[in-house]
């Protein structure tokens, strides 16, 4: 294995930063608007003046960087009778986060800011607010919405590393964290601190924005907030050192900054003495002098303050939170608040108010969420009101109260006057509305009741789509209170929450498995096979700790399967089988309505099954065209008629009795034409010829017929066509109609027409989308068959497409002869926001997705712009000139290789299958694609091979399921299991443990996961101090006692032994191994031991432990094994202690390495032989390893990891029972994780580190470099960007295409504590060199988001270490997947420049797609 590359397969979904901001919006785009303006902007006006303008939330997880909007819902909303997540309140009956973009950066983002707008009351401004995101070690980046593409564009970058600015580190080299940025309130200027001591101040563009560019003004004419300049302040210049945190303070007229910094720091040692060290200092900003004098100050502040907080105007002034207290300070008062008896007063005569509960706020993150009251989030996951007491502007007291429990935090965004977010690395983040009103009307509805994410599968009820996630803990309205009015204020408020939507967090994975999911299929072999397992997580912390079940690819839950050969097609359909029950609630029950029939086309027949109950089979007694194979058969005229049409003609059927019979006649009539694709849009019926011709049929609504219309005036032209599909734009306002040039006429002219039996019609537009063999789409508007959107040369997949954006010359089409669309499908799924998505897929297996949005260009473009000729005739239709797309990237999509045989439509769309919209993808690499806030999910569906025919089913007994036929001619019919999220990167379940976990491991015989948990415990002081007796001496270890009343916190740790629940519910717990007290669990495996006395193979289950006792009580450790017998009976497993012994050192890492027991106990390694009864030592290796975090085994080779001192190479030998060192990297690593990476009979070690990097060394006895054999030497190096935690070696998937020899490949699949999972792949050398090329060229080539440099984020971190660079010889796929989504014509010619062709790479890429398509 000399090279490899790295691929992210799952995206980090750990929230480290959010913020909001207008950033797709400003504030006045909320305001009551007159209709002259804005008529058709993007927003519409849903909001009352109640919730007020929303901004957009901007989150960062790792290298992810997403912008939302939140949608609220008013409660007067009559589409929705199912209940919506939360309750109603205060108005709104529902709101939920929508994707507006997201991007992987090519850089971890350190800090997010935003700039404001300078708005002074935030509710009317027509500016908007920009991003800055700052990035190591001094790279500050501003970014701006751009709504002609929809996305984010940088408007500045600033750097501060390199050579020229090396004197800025002051020569120190590594820094405890990255830079911080903070921005003043107004957005006159932003700080960002540097290297710890350098503070650079951005100074905000005037109004005007940049002279000469109007790019950014849309049609609202909103620009966004500009960077004009930056420039530097030394601190040091400043007496200011040790900086903790700064802010922009509130009601000055320049901008004042605020500082808290340490004089000089203190240490546990000297605090009698030296405690109050910290002061916070106020600098008035002038960027246009660049000057910044002091204005106040105030010292004696405690050693571990460390976070301030900015009080809005009116109060002004600044809140500095330290771990036992919390000050306020203003030019002109100050106050403080002790929290619990560890706060001291800086002298006794000074009388401090003290709050009454004891919290400690060491690790806290806050928010406002009124002028006067801030939310606290504590590490224990409680949130506490802060309120202040003030007479106009001066604070008087300070007054901390108890709220709910939530999630652990990593930081709190409010989102307008009535949302906050809680981003979390731990847990679940969360959208909670609040809601504020007075204290005495609420005072009787005392409620408990946490903000939780999860909650258990018992308690879920299967809602609506929009809200996949249902886990609030209860719907009712939580409610929180203050502490006891002391002076009888009236004027305590009353905050009540509700939890409204949640994002989906699986990290920090600390340790995973892999195992079988229950329901596994024993005779699959292949990419099929990965199907049957599962990653077992252990993710989370403290009450948000949980087991994630990861599943890359969907199983369905089978019901019934059935063998039919020689499938074609399946098609389900409805019958409104009487006409009065039109009567009952259209709404309610359209999404429920069972299927009538089930069609099902074979090679040379039809079969038609009734489905209500069970499926009969009624083909004899229906006028179904059954003598010959379906084309298609849909549903028309609101579900009171079912079309069928076959080759030669269509059938017009009212449930089972034929009303119309059509046959399809050329024109020329010489022969009846055959069909070769339908697509229906009710009321019409589109129609493609096999010759390339296409027909409508319209349909009459009263009397239910269908005529034919064959289009004559628009077949005169004489292209060809080769894919065309019905677009509806449903609704009462159809989104489409929006894009075009006269909206404003059509806006509030549509009045609802009656429909014949009192039903309210399907109001809406219909289009027709038909792309020719020359690539170029066009969109017709149905019946009239006007074009109003033209594209050329849709084929080359361009970023961005609009109505005759690029006029090509006619030589550029040339290129994609052998390219063209072979099907498309257009479909915007219900949603009162959501837009329309655009699917094509091309000739070799590419499918296009394009997701339309609306962007009113300048006036001065669309008049120079050609008009088509057709358009003009007729002055009634209007073109699409708003309307643009844009592309989106389906990398997560293996390609199939596309076959030359007959082709069938592969894209099914569906409502609502197991509560989720979206489409089916058939084929013979069959996926899901989902659609959840506006962004695709895409699921692979492997367990079957390819798929044929695909078509959803709802009856009494499969609940919104679907049926599908596989390439063998099995009809499987089915559901989605029920239990898995699948708005994620992955379908996840989470598991809620209540406590930390720490190590899984998986018992495959008896299909068991043995799992370290641990979970805080109070114990009396004593209780915990007569613990902590040296055992050896004997003597008792002399404490003060004064002071022993009161608890103390300590982790409990057990190994609780779990089972999946085969019906998918919670899983039980079989088993439990208390540890003793202060004994912590470290590791868990299962081992295979050879009995020495009977000669047999044992399975076991092995558990190290170490005493946690202080720094006074030598370390020790145990040995644990333990046998597991399941019964089957019992619901507990039967957990026997076989044998435990007690060892100087912790037992950090335990493997068994043929039928041998080897321990890492402390700074020792010993080889045990178990003789049934014990473990006896029979080999040592003394080397100094401090502690083992890791131990890999292949074979007789041993890899160790040590938590300093890098990795060591050893080998096992029997026959001389030794330990042996073959070599050990000589550099200092802090390990994280190890693993051997094998690649044929190639043996590469792997190992990542705290600096977020993984290496690759070897083992080379015979080269000159590595000192006779002693030394390893590095093979390849690469920064990750995340913690690895865990590495696991899987199998290679051999690629079908090449008969391989190389069988014997492992990947890596790593899992990261950002909540993100890749795999590191070997490759061979021609394969590596080519992507390696394609990498260098791409650099320069895609325009990367930010303005990050992918090569500088890929080099090796040192943190200042003196390190000898390795070779580049790991390729990135994160930035080669970039090269699917460039323009065809740019593909092309980068393959040109390097020597090979786009099918080459693309061939490549496809082959490391396969390979590692695990689980």
């Amino acid at each position: 294995m000399s090279y490899a590359a790295y691929k992210l397969m799952h995206a980090p979904t750990g929230i480290d930063n959010c913020a909001s901001g207008f950033i797709t919006h400003s504030p006045a785009d909320f305001a009551p608007r007159i209709l002259s303006e804005d008529i058709d902007s993007v927003w519409p006006n849903t909001h009352t003046p109640a919730v007020g303008p929303i901004p957009n939330l901007i989150v960062t997880a790792a290298n992810l960087l997403e912008v939302y909007t939140v949608r609220a819902l008013e409660n007067d909303a009559k589409d929705s009778p199912q209940p919506h997540r939360g309750g109603l309140m205060a108005g709104l009956s529902a709101a939920s986060l929508e994707l507006v973009c997201s991007y992987r950066l090519h850089g971890n983002v350190e800090s997010v800011g935003v700039l404001s707008s300078g708005a002074e009351d935030r509710t009317s401004g027509r500016r908007r607010d920009s991003i800055i995101l700052t990035f190591r070690d001094a790279k500050i980046s501003v970014l701006e919405f751009d709504d002609s593409v929809y996305g984010l564009r940088t408007s500045s970058m600033h750097c501060f590393e390199g050579p020229q600015w090396l004197h800025l580190k002051k020569g120190r080299e590594s820094f405890a964290r990255g830079p911080l940025i903070k921005a003043d309130p107004l957005g006159r200027c932003a700080g960002v601190l540097v290297y710890g001591l350098q503070m650079i101040m951005l100074k905000a563009a005037e109004a005007g924005g940049l002279v000469g560019d109007d790019g950014g003004s849309s049609g609202g004419g909103s620009v966004s907030a500009r960077i004009q300049s930056s420039y530097m302040i030394s601190l040091r210049d400043l007496d200011v050192k040790h900086v903790k945190d700064f802010i922009f303070v509130h009601g000055y007229i320049e901008p004042v900054l605020v500082i808290l910094h340490e004089k000089e720091l203190t240490w546990a040692g000297r605090l009698p003495y030296k405690h109050h060290t910290c002061v916070i200092s106020a600098l008035s900003i002038s960027t246009t002098l660049k000057q910044h004098p002091l204005i106040w100050s105030a010292n004696n502040l405690p050693h571990d303050a460390y976070k301030l907080l900015a009080v809005p105007s009116p109060i002004g002034g600044v809140l500095v939170i330290c771990a036992n207290t919390i000050h306020y300070h203003s030019q002109s008062a100050s106050c403080i608040l002790a929290l619990n008896n560890y706060a001291v007063p800086i002298d006794s005569s000074q009388e401090i108010s003290r709050s009454s509960f004891s919290v400690e706020l060491d690790a806290a993150n806050a928010t406002w969420l009124s002028n006067d009251v801030a939310m606290l989030s504590t590490k224990s996951g409680e949130l506490l009101l802060l309120t202040l007491v003030h007479d106009g502007r001066i604070v008087q007291k300070l007054d901390l109260s108890k709220s709910k429990a939530s999630v652990l935090t990593s930081g709190i965004t409010t989102i307008g006057t009535s949302f906050f977010f809680l981003g979390s690395r731990l847990g679940d983040s969360l959208l909670v509305q609040f809601h504020c009103g007075a204290g005495s009307s609420m005072g009787t509805k005392e409620e408990v009741g946490d903000i939780e994410g999860d909650l258990p599968s018992t308690k879920r009820l299967r809602r609506s789509s929009s809200d996949a996630l249902q886990d609030m803990a209860n719907d009712d309205e939580l409610s929180l209170y203050g502490s006891e009015l002391n002076n009888a204020q009236s004027s305590q408020k009353t905050f009540s929450f509700t939890v409204r939507d949640s994002l989906i967090n699986v990290g920090p994975l600390k340790d995973f498995s892999y195992g079988l999911r229950m329901n596994t299929d024993p005779n699959a072999t292949g990419v099929a096979k990965q199907s049957n397992y599962e990653l077992v997580c252990c993710s989370g912390h403290g009450k948000n700790g949980s087991l994630c079940v990861l599943q890359r690819s969907i199983r369905p839950e089978i019901i019934t399967q059935e063998s039919i050969p020689g499938c074609k097609g399946l098609w389900t359909v409805y019958h409104k089988s009487s006409r009065n029950q039109a009567e009952h609630s259209k709404t309610a029950t359209e999404d429920e309505e069972y299927h009538a029939y089930l069609i099902i086309s074979l090679e040379s027949r039809t079969m038609v099954l009734q489905t209500v109950s069970n499926l009969e089979e009624v083909t004899e007694n229906v006028d179904y065209f059954v003598q010959g194979s379906s084309i298609y058969v849909g549903n028309l005229f609101g579900r009171r008629r079912v079309i069928q049409v076959y080759s030669r003609g269509a059938r017009i059927l009212d449930g089972a009795f034929m009303t119309q019979d059509l046959t399809f006649r050329a024109t020329n009539s010489e022969a009846a034409l055959t069909v070769s694709s339908v697509s229906i849009a009710d009321p019409y019926v589109l129609l493609m010829m096999t010759d390339g011709s296409i027909q409508l049929l319209v349909g009459d609504p009263s009397a239910c017929t269908m005529s034919i219309n064959n289009l004559a005036a628009f077949q005169t032209t004489k292209r060809t066509i080769s894919a065309c599909t019905l677009y509806h734009d449903r609704g009462t306002e159809p989104w489409l109609r929006k894009t075009s040039t006269d909206a404003w006429l059509l806006t509030g002219v549509s009045e609802p027409v009656e429909g014949p039996d009192g039903t309210p019609p399907d109001q809406g537009d219909i289009y027709c989308v038909i792309c020719y063999e020359n690539g170029t789409l066009e969109i017709y508007d149905v019946p009239n068959f006007c074009c109003v959107f033209s594209v050329e040369s849709f084929v080359s997949g361009r970023p961005f497409i609009g109505d005759n954006l690029f006029q090509e010359s006619s030589n550029e089409s040339q290129k994609y002869q052998n390219m063209k669309v072979v099907e498309l499908a257009m479909h915007r799924w219900h949603g009162e926001n959501s837009r329309p998505f655009l699917f094509g897929i091309l000739t070799d297996g590419t499918i296009l997705c394009y997701h339309a949005y609306m962007y009113e260009g300048s006036e001065t473009a669309s008049k120079s712009q050609p008009v088509n000729g057709q358009s003009s005739s007729n002055p009634g239709t209007s073109r699409l000139k708003n309307l643009r797309l844009s592309r989106v990237s389906l990398d997560s999509y293996t390609r199939e290789e596309m076959s030359t045989e007959t082709r069938f439509p592969r894209i099914t769309m569906f409502k609502n299958v197991g509560g989720c919209p979206g489409f089916f993808l058939s084929g013979s690499r069959p996926a899901w694609f989902m659609k959840f806030r506006e962004r695709i999910r895409i699921h692979p569906q492997l367990c079957d091979g390819p798929i044929i025919a695909f078509t959803v089913l709802h009856n009494m007994y499969c609940n919104h399921g679907f049926i599908y036929v596989t390439s063998q001619g099995t009809l499987k019919i089915c559901q989605l299991p029920s239990l898995l999220s699948y708005d994620n990167h992955w379908p996840v379940q989470k598991i809620p443990l209540k406590a930390t976990p720490h190590q899984v491991t998986y018992f495959s015989e008896k299909n068991l996961y043995p799992l370290i948990v641990s979970a805080p415990v109070s114990k009396p002081i004593t209780q915990v101090l007569s613990t902590l007796v040296d055992q050896e001496s004997g003597h008792q270890i002399e404490h003060d006692t004064s002071n022993l009343d009161g608890t103390y916190i300590v982790e409990e740790f057990e190994v609780r032994i779990l089972e999946p629940e085969s019906s998918g519910g919670p899983w039980q717990t079989k088993g439990t191994i208390h540890m003793q007290t202060s004994e912590n669990a470290l590791t868990v495996r299962v081992v295979t031991l050879t009995n020495a006395t009977t000669r047999e193979n044992e399975t076991l289950l092995a558990i190290g432990t170490a005493y946690v006792q202080g720094e006074d009580v030598a370390a020790r450790g145990r040995v644990l094994l333990f046998s597991v017998e399941s019964s089957t009976e019992n619901s507990q497993a039967k957990v026997t202690e076989v044998y435990s012994k007690e060892m100087k050192g912790a037992i950090s890492a335990l493997a068994s390495i043929q039928g041998y027991l080897l321990v890492a106990s402390g700074p020792k390694v010993i080889l045990h032989k178990w003789t049934g009864s014990e473990l006896n030592g029979v080999a040592f290796f003394d080397a100094p390893p401090l502690y083992v975090v890791s131990l890999n085994i292949v074979k007789n080779f041993i890899l160790i990891g040590d938590i300093h001192k890098s990795i060591y190479f050893l080998s096992w030998k029997e026959n001389g029972s030794q330990l042996t060192l073959l070599a050990k990297d000589f550099g200092s690593l802090d390990c994280f994780a190890t693993e051997f990476l094998i690649d044929g009979s190639t043996l590469s070690l792997m190992v990542s580190d705290d600096q977020k990097n993984v290496q690759i060394f070897y083992y080379a006895p015979k080269v000159s470099e590595s000192w006779k054999g002693q030394k390893l030497l590095s093979r390849a190096e690469f920064h990750v960007g995340a913690h690895v935690t865990k590495f696991l070696r899987l199998q290679m998937l051999p690629a079908s295409s090449t008969g391989s020899d190389k069988t014997n490949r492992f990947a890596l699949v790593f899992g990261t504590l950002d909540g993100s999972t890749g795999c590191i792949a070997p490759l061979d050398e021609l394969t590596f060199r080519r992507l390696q090329s394609l990498q260098k060229k791409l650099v320069d080539a895609v325009p990367h988001v930010a303005g990050l440099n992918p090569r500088s984020f890929r080099q090796f971190h040192s943190n200042g270490k003196a390190h000898r660079p390795g070779p580049d010889s790991i390729v990135d796929c994160e930035l080669l997947c970039h090269y699917d989504m460039l323009p065809f014509e740019n593909q092309h010619e980068i393959a040109n420049q390097i020597g090979t062709t786009r099918a080459q790479i693309i061939a490549n890429l496809n082959e490391l797609a396969l390979g590692t398509s695990f689980l």
